[in-house]
């Protein structure tokens, strides 16, 4: 049998919390009010740009059409200061081993991009990093990287540094991508 309230103590218990609880129960109307009448979006403090805004540009060079593309969101890599910018690269196509004269950051948003460090060019030992992986590549140092053929989708990497980069190939007399 379970035992059951002592129906003397109950309204006592009920007029000690009715006074404690009633500032609460008071509170909560303004607690929502103004939740309901933010301000609206200003466009010189927010920017957003969605992403059928974004403004895809082919690599200048010698770069073949659908092999990467570039979209800059803020700043360049070629003027001094913070840039990011996004890279797409298309299944089949790598760049060639190159350097920077700054660090850059990256974060891969989609797709698989296939990394690997140092001078020489070798595609089978790339290292995959799929999407939300980071990848620091260290200021002066050879790298290549883009997406092998086969793979099903291009590679979009999120690229921040601070410019300008001073992009240097390895052997500036081949072209700056390889078909692979």
């Amino acid at each position: 049998m379970t035992e059951q309230p002592d129906p003397a103590l109950t309204p006592r218990r009920d007029l000690l919390i009715a006074p404690l609880l009633a500032p609460l129960v008071a509170a909560l109307p303004l607690a929502f009010a103004g939740r309901a009448e933010a301000s609206p979006l200003d466009p010189s403090e927010t920017i957003v740009r969605l992403p059928q805004e974004i403004a895809w540009q082919p690599q200048p060079g010698d770069f073949p059409p659908k092999s990467v593309e570039t979209a800059a969101l803020w700043g360049g890599t070629t003027e001094p200061g913070l840039y990011l910018i996004l890279i797409k690269w298309y299944p089949g196509y790598m760049s060639a081993p190159h350097s920077y004269l700054t660090d850059r950051l990256c974060v891969v948003l989609s797709g698989t991009w296939m990394v690997n460090s140092g001078p020489d060019f070798d595609p089978d030992r790339t290292v995959p990093a799929p999407a939300g992986s980071f990848v620091r590549r260290v200021a002066g140092t050879p790298h290549y990287d883009g997406v092998k053929s086969g793979m099903k989708e291009p590679a979009v990497i999120a690229l921040c540094g601070m410019g300008p980069v001073g992009l240097k190939w390895v052997d500036p007399s081949k072209p700056g991508w390889r078909k692979v």
